[in-house]
């Protein structure tokens, strides 16, 4: 599923992996190119749970102390 590869170029953020897949689902959806939704409307229907919820757990590590003996969460 995650589209994010090593050698694309990085803009140095920890979770910029996970942001760009999510990006990538959300603007592919038929919900944002059929409907003319926004892409904040379809996060609201429940579409692309999975990467919303990896990015968020990514975002959160980088705030916990314990990351660092143990990493950051994410790709």
């Amino acid at each position: 599923m995650p589209k994010y590869y090593e050698d694309k170029e990085e803009d140095g953020s920890p979770c910029s992996g996970v942001k760009e897949d999510l990006k990538s689902c959300l603007l592919g959806l038929d919900c944002v190119l059929k409907e003319g939704k926004t892409p904040k409307q379809c996060l609201k229907e429940g579409h692309c749970k999975a990467l919303q919820l990896t990015f968020f757990e990514c975002k959160r590590s980088m705030l916990d102390n314990r990351t660092r003996f143990r990493g950051r969460k994410g790709y």
